[in-house]
């Protein structure tokens, strides 16, 4: 990661409330004018746009468009698509640039605007850096003749299915799965279907019915209660939710237990092992359940942690060279298939791998036994160390002294809010609790203390 702050890019793309600086017309005009200076070669370049559901996509959309075209760069518009379909088709279509204007699994009055190189990767922090530098730059309009044009795509949903569908074998059908799905009102509401109808599978629906507000509004993968209903109440196979722009995915057995991203990783992974298809361990985060570790460990799979965020989990990947990472909150990345986060693409390797083991979900994932987890969030003023406060680290340190190797201690700053994030792992939920709020304890205490000296 760059030392050098970045004034507006964050963990993932540019991101805010609608109508609140930086996500106005006005500065994502600008932003695609610096992005085309940057990214796109100048004169003659070409941009991909795709967006999720938000209504505020059409506003951010056309000043993304103009703001390329002033800087020379052409835009091929493909209206709502999933993310991970921006990262594919950036490199089907040999375009410069991909854009996805999205703000993920946050509610309808946020948007964001996120970058794929023309490998279909995130940006490194230092493209995001240059084009912070080319936005304070000044004027970028290129002359009227080299004017960008602007196109639409309308087969894009039909490419990105069939891209999908060639990620699942040949030779093994979905027909005869009872399966639900949850689109959260997003941008998978009219592919995902597709895919895993045309695959075999009986598909029930929920939340495919966007209306620019709705999206993630109690559906999706941060509300997995209401795919857990669907799942019990049709009796089915399985249930597989998405977040609003299509790059997490959970799912759900046939019990109603849900199976968050460490469980859907084991899934994959074992399944690749026993294959001699795994190519290398398994990258998570810091935040991987410690359960997860342990369980790969056991099956002779190596484990590797990164930073919080999916583009530091791409990174760790290529720098081991592995090809199976993500994160608990859904991310998974299969690299022999994609170069980011891609939920339907992982939904149908997790399916795979039971087909082809003739198990369910809950028999993959009987070996993993998740330990309890404790999250606390701390609100602290500026200029209150808790990572560096002698008595905190004294206190972490005897805490994972007590745990021993069957527990864990993590305390990391929250990259957008004045938060310290308190999370305690161990195999006793009630000790957990304990010591995640003896942590929390010493860290108000030393932050009271020093507003007051």
């Amino acid at each position: 990661m760059s030392d050098i702050k970045r004034k507006y890019f964050g963990t993932d793309g540019v991101r805010g409330r609608v109508g609140t600086y930086p996500i106005t017309p006005d500065f994502v005009l600008r932003l695609g004018m610096a992005a085309g200076k940057v990214l796109a070669r100048g004169q003659g370049g070409r941009v991909i746009i795709g967006k999720d559901t938000r209504l505020s996509g059409y506003m951010l959309e056309a000043a993304l468009e103009s703001g390329f075209s002033a800087a020379g760069v052409s835009t091929v518009l493909l209206g709502p698509m999933p993310t991970p379909a921006i990262s594919y088709l950036t490199r089907a279509f040999r375009a410069d640039l991909g854009v996805v204007i999205s703000a993920s699994h946050n509610p309808y009055y946020d948007n964001g605007i996120k970058f794929f190189s023309a490998e279909g990767t995130k940006l490194p922090d230092e493209i995001e850096l240059a084009i912070e530098h080319a936005l304070d730059e000044g004027k970028m309009l290129t002359d009227p003749a080299a004017l960008g044009r602007a196109y639409r795509q309308d087969d894009a949903p039909g490419r990105y299915v069939e891209f999908c569908k060639s990620t699942f074998s040949g030779h093994l059908s979905l027909e005869g799965l009872r399966i639900v799905l949850d689109c959260a009102n997003g941008a998978t509401y009219h592919v995902a279907p597709l895919v895993f109808k045309e695959l075999g599978a009986e598909v029930i629906t929920i939340g495919t019915e966007p209306n620019g507000i709705n999206i993630n509004d109690g559906v999706g993968s941060t509300h997995p209660e209401a795919l857990i209903a669907k799942v019990l109440s049709e009796k089915a196979d399985v249930g597989i939710a998405f977040d609003g722009d299509g790059d997490r995915v959970m799912m759900v057995d046939s019990q109603g237990n849900l199976l968050d991203g460490d469980a859907l990783l084991y899934i994959i992974a074992t399944d690749r092992k026993s294959l001699g298809k795994l190519h290398g361990g398994v990258v998570g985060t810091l935040m991987s359940n410690l359960g997860l570790e342990l369980a790969l460990k056991e099956q002779g799979i190596e484990f590797m942690r990164s930073a919080v965020g999916d583009r530091y989990v791409m990174e760790m990947l290529l720098q081991k060279e592995w090809h199976l990472g993500g994160e608990n909150s859904g991310h998974i990345i299969c690299l022999d298939y994609v170069t980011t986060g891609d939920g339907i693409v992982s939904a149908l390797q997790v399916l795979k791998a039971a087909l082809r083991q003739g198990k369910t979900l809950a028999q993959l994932t009987a070996p993993l036994q998740m330990l309890p987890q404790e999250l606390i969030n701390i609100r602290l003023t500026a200029g209150f160390d808790a990572l560096s406060d002698p008595k905190v680290k004294a206190e972490v340190q005897a805490v994972e002294h007590e745990l021993g190797a069957r527990g864990r201690v993590l305390l990391r700053k929250s990259g957008t809010e004045p938060l310290i994030r308190v999370m305690v792992e161990g195999e006793v939920r009630t000790t957990v609790h304990h010591y995640a709020q003896r942590i929390a304890d010493v860290i108000r205490r030393q932050a009271e203390s020093e507003e007051q000296g």
